[in-house]
């Protein structure tokens, strides 16, 4: 047992209260069909009613420095498209960017992408992740050429 383990005072495995915590976790493969928004809130509950846990920790993330997540509006495709729009606007493709090794669009991608999350930890009760009414989860893809994305999911719970 390591001594941050020890010092959380937590066993392996680990157990909460007595009753025993159990791991689940998958890859997403992801192709966008243009930049922008795509949503992925329904392969995301797909993966959490398949791992049968009613209460947890649902960690998102993607493996790419070009592309992002994001929790946003899923209702009103404006939102969307102003979004998309202002991101464009904030990090353009013509200004002279010295790092352009895959292209005119690869360092405003980096840029979006940092000012966005590589990373989504969202709780799950009752079976269900815990979204609000017009919350959805989005792959934010920065790129023109939208290689195939990976999400790693980890969900941690009973």
């Amino acid at each position: 047992m390591t001594p941050a383990i020890r010092a959380l005072g937590l066993r392996y495995p680990a157990t909460l209260s007595g009753r025993m915590l159990h791991q689940s976790s998958t890859v997403l493969s992801i192709r966008a069909q243009r930049p922008g928004l795509h949503e992925i809130t329904h392969e995301v509950r797909e993966f959490v009613a398949k791992s049968a846990m009613r209460d947890g920790l649902l960690t998102l993330f993607c493996r790419h420095t070009s592309a992002s997540l994001v929790v946003q509006e899923n209702a009103a495709p404006a939102a969307r498209r102003d979004l998309e729009r202002y991101f464009a606007h904030l990090a353009p493709e013509a200004a002279g960017y010295e790092h352009d090794d895959e292209g005119p669009d690869d360092m405003p991608a980096h840029l979006r992408s940092a000012l966005t999350a590589a990373q989504l930890s969202i709780p799950v009760s009752e079976g269900r992740m815990l979204l609000g009414t017009w919350q959805g989860i989005f792959l934010f893809e920065h790129r023109r050429s939208t290689p195939t994305r990976e999400i790693a999911l980890h969900l941690i719970g009973e």
